[in-house]
Formats: C-alpha cells, structure tokens, sequence
C-alpha cells in the first residue's frame, strides 16, 4: 500500500511540537524554501504553532510517527483580511510521498471552514520545482515572478513565484 493510505490529517497537540518543531527547523536549516532563518526552540515553536489560525499535521497512523505539517494564517488584515497564506512542510525522508498534497487539499478545505476566501502564497521559490508543480496541479494560478525576492543560504538569490486559489 502506499504511505498516503497510512496517513491522517489533524489538528496538532502538544505532544506532536518536538516533531513538528524537528520537521519545520529542518526546512529552516536546509535554506531553500522557507524565509525564516531562525531556527524554533520548544517556547518559540509552542508560541509559533499556535499563533496559526490553524496547524495541522500528517500522521502516520498505525505508528503516530508525525511525517509533515502546515500551517494556516491570515495574509493581511481588515479589507484583506479574507485572504489566507499557508506553508507547509514534510520530513526529508518522506518527500515524494503524496504527503504534501494532502497536507495542501486539507489546508485548502480548512481555509474554506474558517471562512477565508483565497489562499495566497507570497514567495515560493521558483526552484522548488515540485511544490510549484503541485499547486498547479491542484489548481492554483501563478500571479507573477518577482526576481531574486530570496535569498538562499548560501547567499545566491532566486526568484519567487506568487500563487493564488479560491477556496
């Protein structure tokens, strides 16, 4: 069977934040998809994770190994504030798994549930192929390519790609 017929989507508890902690520092170190450049200690990712509107995570049932996470937030306020932003991470050696489609499709319906009107995504690294590939996929219209907007830790600079959805 595939790892994607293992896994369940659902809101974090305080027991998931070393995992989810783990998993969103190793994006961070990695330096070639998150803007984030500090790493989260066990206060600051306690206090990151549930300043969200919404973190969930990718659980592996039969072992409650947690695999992946997102995270759901408003992108701007009062006029705009009906537009959400979202980022979404998975451990390395589960990458290429479906899992972080299913992390996207439950963020999706989740932004639609708290009432939000469309999922924006600011700076997605024109390089990160394969998430790129997945929002288009799933439907997302790419808006538009600003050049160099990140920069990578080993201070070479990227382009970045803006995507949007209705939800």
């Amino acid at each position: 069977m595939n790892m994607i017929d293992h896994i369940t989507i659902r809101h974090y508890e305080e027991n998931d934040l070393p995992s989810m902690i783990s998993i969103w520092n190793e994006v961070v170190e990695e330096g070639i998809a998150f803007p984030q450049e500090e790493c989260l200690a066990m206060l600051s990712g306690r206090d990151f994770f549930a300043s969200q509107s919404y973190s969930g995570i990718a659980e592996e049932i039969t072992s409650g190994r947690i695999l992946g996470l997102y995270i759901l937030h408003p992108n701007n306020i009062g006029r705009c504030g009906h537009i959400c932003n979202a980022s979404y991470a998975v451990y390395s050696q589960y990458r290429g798994m479906h899992i972080g489609e299913q992390l996207v499709l439950n963020c999706i319906q989740k932004a639609h549930d708290l009432g939000f009107k469309i999922l924006q995504f600011n700076a997605v690294v024109s390089t990160n192929l394969h998430a790129r590939h997945l929002y288009e996929r799933i439907g997302f219209t790419q808006l538009g390519t600003i050049p160099n907007g990140f920069r990578l830790k080993n201070g070479q600079y990227e382009d970045i790609c803006s995507y949007y959805i209705e939800v």
